[in-house]
């Protein structure tokens, strides 16, 4: 191997241990899990609690709207990590971009506010 393949190896060795770890623990949980079923076994179940009326309950749009804009702020605050690693090695030039990176974040955030986005009724 030369030296620009040899950079990938341990990569390529994780995802081979990654994938071999899944496969492994399906075939064997397949051969070393129990089979027995009865009716009470398969019946639904959650939290314990007996189910009673029909699943099919719609939920508010406003609980999906809260958890899609706590994915989307969460995932912008994630980015924030690296710069914050190199902070020193970008300059002026990576605090203006940050800059202009948490204006656009506080602009979102008061518009979600404005329109009422995280309140409950």
């Amino acid at each position: 191997m030369n030296t620009d393949q040899a950079s990938y190896f341990p990569i390529l060795m994780q995802f081979l241990l990654a994938v071999g770890f899944v496969v492994m623990t399906i075939i064997g949980s397949s051969f070393l899990g129990p089979r027995r079923k009865s009716k009470n076994k398969d019946k639904s179940f959650e939290c314990g609690i007996e189910s009673v009326g029909n699943a099919r309950i719609p939920f508010s749009v406003k609980y999906f709207l809260v958890a899609i804009l706590f994915v989307l702020f969460d995932v912008e605050v994630i980015f924030m990590y690296p710069w914050a690693v190199n902070f020193r090695g970008m300059g002026w030039e990576g605090l203006a971009k940050m800059g202009i990176f948490m204006f656009l974040l506080v602009v979102g955030f008061f518009y979600v506010m404005k329109k009422k986005g995280l309140e409950w009724e």
